[in-house]
């Protein structure tokens, strides 16, 4: 099984990916580690558009079980339709960006204002990369289920709503496609 958790940066994608993985003993995978090229520091130069999408999707395709952690809009068709859930997960911007300064501070000792910047705009969308409507938007043309975790849940709470999910069999009695 293939699945993808998606939000907005702070949301908890990674963590959550983590704990699944484990949980379920698939491959974990970053996006972050396909958009940026190795660098230190890291995340200053990004990998060319076209080889990203094709290396991540060789990837997944080469795991039978795998749980990718970001945001992977605009990567190309194939790539985007390998999932067989996706999960997005969507807290209030406050909570996010405490989350993001702490995260980045302990990472690289302080938080880089133009990155928090960034992050704060994702409700209203007005600058490039992700934001809500366009999560929105491109969920609701997936052709998988989508299972919508809103809230300030903690990991357990999530990690348990994506088993009894993935336990079903029949993804749509527990998540609606918006």
């Amino acid at each position: 099984m293939h699945i993808l958790i998606t939000g907005a940066a702070g949301s908890g994608t990674s963590t959550l990916a983590a704990a699944l993985a484990e949980a379920t003993h698939a491959t974990f995978i970053e996006t972050d580690d396909y958009f940026w090229l190795p660098s230190d520091p890291p995340y200053q130069h990004k990998r060319a558009e076209a080889e990203r999408g094709g290396v991540l999707l060789q990837d997944i395709r080469s795991k039978p079980d795998a749980v990718v952690a970001g945001s992977l809009i605009g990567w190309g068709q194939e790539l985007e339709d390998v999932f067989d859930l996706v999960v997005f997960l969507y807290i209030p911007t406050e909570l996010r960006l405490a989350r993001l300064k702490l995260r980045e501070e302990h990472r690289f000792g302080k938080a880089d204002p133009e990155f928090l910047a960034w992050a704060a705009q994702y409700d209203e969308g007005t600058a490039e990369g992700r934001s809500l409507e366009r999560h929105r938007q491109w969920l609701g043309m997936r052709k998988c289920t989508v299972l919508y975790l809103e809230g300030d849940l903690t990991t357990e709470e999530r990690l348990q709503r994506v088993l009894a999910l993935r336990h079903s069999h029949d993804y749509n009695t527990f998540a609606a496609k918006h």
